[in-house]
């Protein structure tokens, strides 16, 4: 039979988790009502049930309080169409017409989509004991001109300092002429003659000491 007997709360948890759809009838067994719109109801989970997408259970009402009380259900028989976990369409009495116009419209709709996986399983998860594996597609690498900064940078076991710039020629004769010119100002400016002593100096440059 394509109809499903639910035997505990958390078998109706996990076939609501299992399916897009879900036609549930509540019933009692000495409900007159309840055995005589049970045929309409057969027929239609022959002919609507699709695995994963929209299926049928029968749900006890004394055998499942637990069940019956949690949603809710206080006269037999009560249809509640659960779309994604969630009660979305609630039909009470034995009204055979709204049965198949609600059915229908559930099977109409649960073909658009995927079928429904179990939640439990339908995503990715972790091993445990095991951190997450990387792909490898996705290791980074480091950049070639890092890797070649990193590497002149290590001597041994530690780092370098980076090297000075060499001052240029240009700036080193500068400084020198500088010197120069102060140390012939100062000798000639202590000096009685300051044209012989500035002749005479270490400093001057161009004349004989």
């Amino acid at each position: 039979m394509s109809i499903t007997h639910i035997t505990s709360p958390t078998h109706f948890q996990k076939t609501l988790d299992s399916s897009t759809y879900v036609v549930a009838d509540f019933y009692a067994d000495w409900c007159g009502p309840c055995k005589a719109i049970a045929p309409t109801l057969e027929g239609l989970a022959r002919s609507e049930t699709k695995p994963g997408r929209i299926v049928f259970v029968k749900v006890d009402v004394d055998a499942q309080g637990e069940v019956s009380k949690k949603y809710g259900v206080t006269a037999m028989p009560t249809f509640i169409i659960f779309k994604m976990g969630r009660a979305s369409n609630t039909i009470r009495g034995a009204d055979p017409n709204a049965l198949k116009t609600a059915v229908l419209k559930a099977s109409a709709d649960a073909a658009k989509g995927p079928a429904r996986e179990s939640v439990a399983f339908s995503s990715k998860g972790h091993v445990l004991g095991n951190a997450p594996t990387a792909d490898p597609d996705e290791k980074k690498k480091e950049p070639a001109g890092a890797a070649a900064a990193a590497a002149a940078g290590r001597t041994g076991a530690g780092m370098s300092m980076p090297a000075m710039p060499a001052m240029p020629a240009a700036a080193g004769d500068l400084v020198d002429n500088v010197v120069n010119f102060l140390g012939l100002y100062v000798t000639s400016l202590l000096s009685l003659d300051p044209y012989e002593a500035a002749r005479g100096s270490r400093f001057n440059l161009t004349g004989a000491r």
